[in-house]
């Protein structure tokens, strides 16, 4: 069909003749591209079938890609998510946290105290076409797995856009130092507020003065329970950290950030790659080498010793010592000599090189179930430990 001479009426169609007409109109534009440059060019574009007004196209003014790419964002038809916010009843605040690729606001969403995570593709952050669209897969995957998920111990989420909603974003005015806000075509999602901020802050907070084992216990059950949620939906998280797992104002821990998460494959040669944090990653994830949902076991033996230490693991050593370490020597963070010999020993057994040595998380939930905190055993306060943590000459911590 010639776009510009034939008698167009209120004939319907597909996506697939809008980039046929995209070729006739820009003959120079790469008629290879992946899937991913395809939802950046022209908006979200999911697995369902979506359908283009054809004779709402005013044919007569696309002199350039860009103006079919801002036609063809307004006329889509296409059924709203169950997920989809509105972006009329989000009030953004203030500025939580700020990543490469985005920035976390404290707002409100109707009458919810919400987080909200704001995906930045702006010019200046984004170095290609090709790695701006890899930033919106990403995100799509964050929400495909998080809006499924309910649980306690994962945090709770309330909708996303994907779509470009306007929203308003605060900004800081140069001019009187207060905040103006601004109109923003941007992609967010949203999910409950947690008043205790991250799990890794408040092990910073309690670094001289450690925590008691009940409250070492009572934490890792709460990991513990989150992640055997989603490994019995199927789901790995693959990036288990401090900095991902949040507090609520009752101390009540739970997962956050999906953003690498995915549906476990039934092959494990399916999930290779390094992804996650280096200092929590699983061996044979740095090593590239197939793995599955016991990668998350390994994650979690790490935060446990974090938890119980409230230490960095590996403090100040460097990411490539690290990960060459892990790998080739099994090096793993060292444990106190006050730690229970059966606490150390599970510790070690969540963080076997071996990933069939790994208990299942609903395993370690058990396991924690049976901790004896009645005789404390907790980690040592540091103006209360004697050099080397001796158990023999110090008492038994909290």
């Amino acid at each position: 069909m010639d776009s510009r001479k034939g008698d167009i009426g209120n004939s319907t169609t597909t996506t697939t003749t809008t980039t046929r007409a995209f070729d006739n109109i820009k003959p120079k534009i790469t008629k290879e591209k992946s899937l991913a440059s395809k939802v950046m060019d022209v908006g979200s574009i999911s697995d369902r079938k979506l359908y283009l007004r054809a004779d709402k196209i005013d044919w007569k003014t696309l002199e350039d890609v860009e103006s079919v790419k801002k036609q063809i964002r307004r006329l889509w038809i296409d059924k709203k998510e169950e997920w989809e916010i509105d972006s009329s009843k989000l009030d953004l605040r203030y500025v939580i946290a700020k990543g490469t690729y985005a920035t976390i606001y404290r707002g409100v969403y109707g009458d919810q105290d919400v987080a909200v995570k704001i995906l930045d593709l702006g010019e200046d952050s984004i170095s290609s076409p090709a790695e701006a669209a890899d930033i919106r897969a990403s995100f799509g995957q964050e929400v495909s797995v998080w809006h499924k998920l309910d649980h306690p111990n994962v945090t709770k989420f309330i909708g996303a856009s994907m779509t470009h909603s306007d929203v308003k974003i605060p900004s800081k005015n140069p001019e009187n130092g207060g905040l103006s806000l601004i109109s923003s075509k941007a992609c967010c999602v949203v999910v409950e507020y947690l008043q205790g901020g991250t799990l890794k802050n408040y092990l910073i907070k309690k670094r001289r003065q450690k925590l008691p084992l009940k409250t070492v216990v009572e934490l890792a059950l709460d990991l513990a329970r989150g992640l055997s949620y989603l490994h019995s939906k199927k789901i790995v998280h693959r990036d288990i950290k401090t900095e991902n797992i949040l507090l609520d104002s009752h101390r009540t821990l739970k997962i956050a950030d999906f953003g690498v998460a995915r549906v476990e494959a039934e092959n494990p040669q399916d999930m290779t790659g390094e992804t996650g944090t280096v200092r929590y990653m699983a061996p044979e994830v740095i090593d590239g080498k197939p793995y599955n949902r016991k990668c998350d076991v390994y994650s979690f033996g790490i935060c446990l010793w974090e938890i119980y230490c409230c230490e960095m693991p590996y403090g100040d050593l460097p990411f490539i010592d690290v990960s060459t370490g892990v790998v080739q020597k099994n090096l793993r963070p060292k444990i106190p000599k006050c730690c229970p010999r059966s606490f150390a020993a599970f510790m070690k057994k969540c963080w076997d090189a071996n990933p069939e040595k790994r208990p299942e998380m609903d395993e370690v939930v058990r396991m924690l179930e049976a901790v004896d905190t009645s005789k404390g055993g907790g980690m040592i306060a540091e103006n209360k430990a004697s050099p080397g943590c001796f158990c023999f000459l110090t008492p038994r911590g909290p």
